[in-house]
């Protein structure tokens, strides 16, 4: 799978928990290679702060689930799929 969010992208957040912009602070399970960002795709799991929403949810560290990305990638059949945005699940 295409690998379409690095590390300090910004992005919305698809749930009502009342935050609006995350921004990924680190990828789970990437252990890296020097001067590499990691970078995440759709299902994987990060770890993100809220930028913009209610100011409980800021200022902390919490997960997130990546659910779209606009960067395409392909599937086993050949079909390559991305979607409109990107969105996560906070």
């Amino acid at each position: 799978m295409s690998l379409g969010l690095p590390v300090a992208a910004t992005v919305n957040c698809a749930d009502n928990t009342g935050a609006k912009n995350l921004y990924i602070i680190s990828v789970k399970g990437i252990k890296g290679r020097l001067n590499r960002l990691p970078s995440a795709c759709v299902g994987d799991m990060v770890m993100a702060t809220v930028k913009k929403g209610k100011p409980d949810l800021r200022k902390k560290v919490m997960p997130a689930v990546i659910v779209r990305q606009r960067k395409p990638w392909r599937r086993k059949d050949g079909v390559y799929m991305y979607f409109e945005g990107i969105d996560f699940l906070h």
